[in-house]
């Protein structure tokens, strides 16, 4: 790929020196690739930092800024002036294919307010690293709340939840073919300092092709947010993503995470869904599965709230259809929140 339309593409690249190495052009190479693939050769300059820059910014990328939680790794760091996130990516075989990846839908959604923004990348280092916007809350832990055990009012649950769904929507709907996540789960949702949920990592995003409901690929995603479906036949469609949004929906209801470790520190698959509705079945009280800081909150004798939870549980449930999802969170939220 001739050099002057790297720099063309990445305007705030310096032309000579250690700047134009053979990581940058490579790496160029193939952002531009799928760029012209993925955005019909239609995209916005992407900055491009250099590599001495990040290493300044992060202290030589010191495990002392590192934001817990965070995949890939992500690092907290001062550029312009300026908070930053700086994402890298562990050596692996396709690494390089997923950060570039995630580059691409990255500036597709930067415009969509509950995207983590793409303030540029950095091509020069063997795999790309991603510069993102600051958030200031952090992001969610496997439990739906914030840093250890911190959790989230209800109100700004349901909050996030429907703004999320505004991002999913977006994704899928806003292009000309429909883009799948693919790997939806609490940790990819960070919060600015207004609790405004940041959704990021499309790493392992996929494009449906042309005249096509779904397409199929090898199965990725996180341990107890996967579609049964999506596992069992690797084929990847909207519903893909509906169902792990499904699954957040439930921790957030319920507090708790989706799989749970054994002694060894290994995951295990905890069928959650089923597993939830045969506690329902047997207790036959909802209460019984909703976080207890949920119902400390609510407190007793609310019927509004009471029903707020059914609704919420029958929407987690049923999330069959991503537009019907979308439409009913913004109803319970009118149900609890003010105008």
């Amino acid at each position: 790929m001739p050099s002057n339309v790297l720099y063309s593409l990445l305007p705030c690249l310096k032309k000579e020196g250690k700047y134009a190495n053979s990581s940058f052009l490579d790496n160029g190479s193939k952002l531009l690739e799928d760029l012209i693939a993925s955005c019909d050769g239609k995209s916005n300059p992407i900055r491009h930092f250099s590599a001495d820059e990040l290493i300044r910014a992060t202290n030589n990328f010191h495990p002392s800024c590192l934001i817990q939680e965070c995949r890939p790794h992500a690092f907290r760091g001062s550029l312009d002036n300026r908070l930053v996130i700086i994402k890298t990516m562990e050596a692996a075989d396709e690494a390089r294919d997923e950060a570039i990846r995630n580059i691409v839908i990255s500036v597709q959604m930067s415009t969509h307010k509950n995207v983590l923004k793409l303030l540029g990348c950095c091509l020069e280092f063997p795999l790309p690293v991603l510069v993102h916007e600051y958030a200031t809350l952090g992001v969610l832990n496997k439990k739906g709340g914030l840093g250890d055990d911190e959790a989230l009012p209800w109100k700004t649950r349901i909050r996030i939840a429907k703004q999320v769904s505004s991002a999913i929507t977006y994704l899928h709907a806003a292009f000309p073919r429909p883009i799948i996540h693919r790997d939806l789960r609490p940790d990819c949702i960070l919060l600015d300092e207004d609790f405004v949920p940041k959704l990021c990592d499309f790493s392992y995003s996929i494009t449906i092709p042309p005249k096509q409901s779904h397409v199929k690929d090898i199965v990725k995603g996180t341990v107890g947010y996967l579609d049964p479906v999506y596992v069992k036949s690797a084929y990847i469609s909207e519903k893909t993503d509906v169902y792990s949004f499904g699954v957040i929906l439930l921790v957030f209801l319920t507090g708790r995470k989706p799989f749970k470790e054994n002694q060894r520190g290994y995951f295990e698959y905890e069928d959650f869904i089923p597993y939830l509705k045969l506690q329902l079945a047997c207790e036959g009280q909802i209460q019984t599965i909703v976080d207890p800081k949920i119902l400390e909150e609510l407190g007793e004798g609310d019927e509004q709230a009471q029903q707020q939870l059914h609704d919420f549980l029958s929407l987690a449930l049923s999330c069959t259809q991503l537009e019907s999802v979308a439409k009913e969170l913004v109803r319970i939220e009118k149900s609890i929140l003010p105008s």
